[in-house]
């Protein structure tokens, strides 16, 4: 016999009384305890006949039939599989280049091909699912649905694949006629990509998860063999070609909602590649070959994702994007985009648009990144210099790195800002001295530093939290985050407040709270107030927790039979994954024996709503009527252990326990029919109980309701104080940073530099940042050195021992220069720096067999960009350029950079090498000077270090030194010491000087 599962829908408005109908669906209790997310209290099981389904007149679809669709029956046209089957096998047809999960249930499941390539890389068991005779088998593998993120990472992120994820929908009355009958319609809800991540777990919460569209210029619907094309587009072009073709990228968060676009060229695409740090790059498949294969070698070198998006979906105009964004660009903005801007920020919203699958999304208007406004640092110099991540380990903010080292943040949104001011720095004064007066002020007040990063604290990453609601994926748990950002913001409003007003005592006087009335004056919290008011009014955050910890055990109880599996088959990992009820307890009853908690946690308060005050005050008098039930019972049958209890699978009974009451009462039904007993325990069925639990479960069905729309309430208010709660939590994110540099420079002792719009750079003690903290934690110092290049001096051309210090030094002041644009203090006593448009490095020696490239030739390759890239405001430095090939060659070539950046390029440049002839080659450049390491040698043969620079040219390397340091033989070393004086009998004795211009001075205190 099968129980009849009674569905009720609510048909009237809120404010009036409300009606109800009820639909008849014939379901088994198996079916039931296959679908645990109905929950108890949505369905209500009574024992009967079997019952026809019955739907109310008005309910039915009225006028002509629509016919159905003509393919529906032909989708698939193999063997007559299941449903659930059928369903998986047409998602995978539709989408083919996705590994496709199907929510069956409690699980997601693959199928046929998908679930044996990816069920073992998966490490899932590949098991056969079997069907009617004559039906082949289908392979299936399967896990968890609360497993979901974990194996997303691996598929997506491990992987690389796209994941399309197909839930389940209860088909209303017209649908399941539509559809033969079918209980369930399963449909592909979201394709998640590695570009196209919204909340999962497994993403960094410290780091951006940006997806990059690049679009050259005339690349749109433009044939590959049309003589329209632009010459760069065409196969054939040559590299000088291709390299100035202009090209535009967007890129876009979607966890955060931030949207960005920029014109570059092809050129400077792996500078940008590695400064925005995209997870997936999506590119127009309409693109010659030239150009495709171009930016894919680009991609695939950085190890990112690289997307083929079809052309004809990049046409869209800008006042296009406006559904997608919080507030629409203005008119008069429009026309600051260029075409290929446009291009690809269209290109890549349509391919978002795909990917979530209609879901509503609410992004930032996009900001324009100018290249005049932010110092470009390329590719390599963002490796060689450590800026974000450490060249051996390559991990972003690893120990070692630029950003590991200055970062002091307390809020994800903090960090993730932080990443995106070191990695491009500010190239406006006006902005870097907003950013450096912010510092000043919040380090000589270190009781409002130390309030206000205490606030900061207790906020949330408030950025991806809104982001949520403005997809639709806010819960409850959100909410109370967003109350508790909204109240910090309010506390911290108040403390900037109160540090602007001039009754606060203090050192600094109104001019320099300058900085702090700025954010201050950004802040919005009327509105914001409201919202949290409204939601702390609402939501019970004491019944949220216990439903959070009701909905655990009832996980807990449908997947408890794989307790013993994970014991004898399973990972430590897949234990780990199991909710705690089922690590804590083991293998409990099954469902059908679990009796079901009246105590009932709601999440929201009673007086959320009219409506739902006036629920729970029904619901109060039929427990009172409950309770009244229980006493007569009690009374009746003599029987002080009776309870009125809801059981899964049984319904709503009467229980008796305790072997006494059990032998009094065990022919006493009260006019119901006998349930399970035991020698203890005796259930049986009563009318009076019957009807009156069935009302009880109705009013909790309409809470549950109630509590759904008032929770679409707030997330709609959410979503209307969506601009406002983003530039709140952009106020946050930057002070934040200005907290985190203000306790850098407290700290460390760093300073603040002079910015001014100069060609100079000088330097007084400074210090490496990340070098230095190196050192100190092994017991030693780190020498300080000045640097003073420009006007007169605009060339140093560094020469020194192997071990000397000079790659510190020049990596020093590259650094100084990027933490200086970024708006923090610097390691060094004085700093008084020229704006500086873009910084090169080539420093350190490396090959790349793969693409047949030598030592000598990536050498050169990083050189030629910076001969032809750098301008007279650039900041360039060399090291050892030439050492890859012969000696003479070696020297022809480094002679030839130095010329060119002396008198071409006329750039800022530290220059250091071992060829000490190029001191005499360079005699005559007017704007270089020379200075020099040196080794202090004793009588004893011991020798140290001077790291300390000074003028002059030292021409000894002493990299026999070096070797026995290293643990050479030492009848290596012997050997070498004879060859060396064979071909040097008279070695110079240490740093001499030479020839070059400015080289008078002999004295080691002429540092300066």
């Amino acid at each position: 016999m099968r129980n009849v599962v009674r569905c009720h829908q609510f048909l009237g408005s809120r404010t009036r009384p409300r009606q109800w109908s009820v639909i008849n669906l014939h379901c088994s209790n198996s079916w039931f305890q296959h679908h645990p997310w109905l929950g108890s209290r949505t369905a209500i099981l009574t024992r009967g006949a079997k019952s026809k389904t019955t739907v109310k007149l008005e309910d039915l679809p009225q006028g002509a039939l629509e016919p159905l669709p003509a393919t529906a029956e032909k989708e698939d046209q193999g063997p007559t599989y299941p449903t659930v089957v059928r369903q998986a096998r047409n998602n995978m047809r539709k989408f083919d280049n996705c590994v496709v999960l199907t929510r069956v249930g409690s699980f997601y499941e693959l199928y046929f091909e998908h679930a044996t390539e990816y069920g073992p890389l998966l490490s899932l068991k590949v098991a056969q699912k079997r069907s009617k005779a004559g039906v082949p088998s289908v392979p299936m593998a399967g896990f968890p649905f609360f497993q979901l993120d974990r194996f997303l990472k691996i598929l997506v992120q491990d992987l690389s694949k796209y994941v399309a994820i197909s839930e389940e929908f209860v088909n209303d009355p017209a649908n399941k006629v539509k559809s033969g009958g079918l209980m369930f319609d399963r449909r592909v809800t979201r394709i998640v990509t590695p570009g196209t991540l919204i909340d999962e777990k497994f993403m960094d919460p410290d780091e951006n998860n940006f997806l990059l569209a690049v679009q050259p210029l005339g690349s749109v619907h433009v044939p590959r063999t049309s003589d329209d094309q632009p010459e760069e587009l065409k196969s054939g072009a040559t590299e000088s070609a291709l390299n100035s073709l202009r090209v535009g990228l967007a890129w876009l968060d979607l966890s955060t909602g931030d949207f960005f676009t920029q014109s570059s060229t092809l050129g400077t695409l792996p500078s940008a590649f590695a400064r925005i740090g995209a997870k997936e790059v999506i590119l127009s498949d309409g693109l010659s070959q030239s150009v495709q294969q171009t930016i894919s070698g680009l991609v695939d070198h950085d190890r990112r994702l690289l997307t083929y998006h079809a052309a004809k979906y990049a046409e869209l105009p800008i006042s296009a994007w406006a559904p997608m964004l919080e507030s629409p660009v203005a008119s008069a903005d429009e026309a600051a985009f260029t075409t290929e801007e446009t291009s690809a920020g269209s290109m890549l919203l349509t391919y978002v648009v795909h990917k979530l699958q209609g879901l509503d999304i609410k992004l930032q208007p996009p900001q324009r990144r100018r290249d005049f406004e932010i110092m470009a640092i390329d590719k390599t110099s963002l490796r060689a210099l450590e800026v974000l991540a450490t060249s051996k380990e390559g991990i972003t903010g690893g120990k070692g790195s630029l950003l590991h080292t200055v970062r002091r943040t307390v809020t994800r949104g903090g960090s993730r800002l932080l990443k995106d001011w070191i990695s491009s720095p500010s190239a406006s004064l006006s902005v870097i001295n907003e950013r450096l007066d912010l510092v000043s002020m919040l380090l000589h007040d270190a009781e409002l530093r130390e309030e206000i990063c205490r606030d900061l604290r207790r906020s949330s990453d408030c950025q991806r939290l809104v982001q949520r609601f403005s997809l639709g994926r806010g819960d409850a748990d959100d909410l109370i985050s967003l109350l508790k950002t909204i109240e910090t913001t309010d506390s911290i409003a108040n403390v900037l407040e109160k540090a602007t007003s001039s009754q606060r005592p203090g050192k600094a006087g109104l001019e320099v709270r300058r900085p702090l009335r700025r954010l201050s004056c950004r802040l919005s919290l009327e509105n914001p107030r409201a919202l949290a008011l409204r939601i702390s009014s609402a939501i019970d955050e004491e019944g949220l927790l216990k439903n959070h910890r009701k909905e655990e055990s009832e996980s807990a109880r449908y997947i408890s039979a794989a307790h013993d599996v994970l014991h004898s088959e399973g990972s430590a990992a897949d234990f780990d994954d199991m909710p705690r009820a089922v690590r804590d307890n083991g293998v409990q009853q099954s469902l059908s024996e679990q009796e079901i908690d009246e105590e009932d946690d709601w999440i929201m308060r009673r007086s959320a709503s009219p409506v739902l005050q006036g629920l729970h005050d029904d619901l109060s008098k039929l427990r009172q009527q409950r309770e009244q039930l229980t006493v007569m019972l009690r009374n009746r049958i003599g029987a002080q252990s009776l309870s009125l209890r809801y059981v899964a699978g049984s319904g709503h009974v009467c229980h008796v326990r305790g072997a006494k009451d059990v032998r009094h009462t065990s022919k006493a039904t009260l006019g119901g029919r006998s349930g399970r007993s035991t020698k203890s325990t005796r259930t049986f069925y009563n009318s009076d109980w019957t009807d009156l639990g069935t009302k009880m479960d109705m009013i909790r069905f309409q809470i549950r309701a109630e509590e759904q729309q008032v929770l679409q309430e707030l997330r709609e208010q959410v979503v209307a104080n969506l601009v406002r709660l983003r530039r709140n939590a952009a106020v946050l994110d930057e002070l934040d940073i200005g907290c985190a540099f203000a306790n850098l420079a407290d700290e460390q002792g760093f300073t603040r530099p002079v910015l001014n719009e100069s060609r100079n750079h000088q330097i007084i003690g400074g210090r490496h940042p990340t070098v230095k903290i190196g050192l100190e934690e092994g017991g030693k110092a780190f020498v300080k050195n000045d640097c003073i290049v420009g006007g007169k001096e605009r060339v140093w051309l560094i020469t020194g021992p192997n071990m000397g210090g000079k790659s510190t030094f020049l990596r020093q002041n590259a650094l100084i220069s990027i933490l200086a644009q970024a708006g923090c203090f610097v390691p060094a006593e004085y700093a008084e720096l020229g704006i500086v448009d873009q910084i090169f490095s080539r420093v350190g020696s490396a090959d790349d067999l793969f693409r047949e490239q030598s030592t000598f030739m990536v050498e050169m390759l990083e050189t030629a960009v910076i001969l032809r890239q750098a301008t007279s405001r650039s900041f360039v430095i060399m090291d050892e350029i030439g050492r890859g090939t012969t000696p003479e060659d070696g020297v022809a070539m480094a002679f030839a950079c130095l010329h060119h950046l002396h008198h071409h390029n006329q750039c800022r440049t530290l220059f250091a090498t071992h060829f000490h002839v190029l001191a005499d080659l360079a005699k005559d450049f007017d704007r270089l000077a020379c200075y020099c390491a040196d080794v202090a040698e004793g009588t004893d043969g011991s020798f140290s270090y001077v790291h300390r620079l000074r003028r002059g040219v030292n021409r000894a390397s002493h990299a026999l030194k070096v070797a026995r340091l290293a643990g050479i033989p030492e009848v290596a070393i012997r050997v070498a010491e004879d060859v060396l004086a064979k071909h040097d009998p008279t070695p110079a004795p240490g740093c001499q000087i030479g020839p070059c211009r400015g080289s008078d001075s002999s004295d080691p205190k002429a540092a300066r």
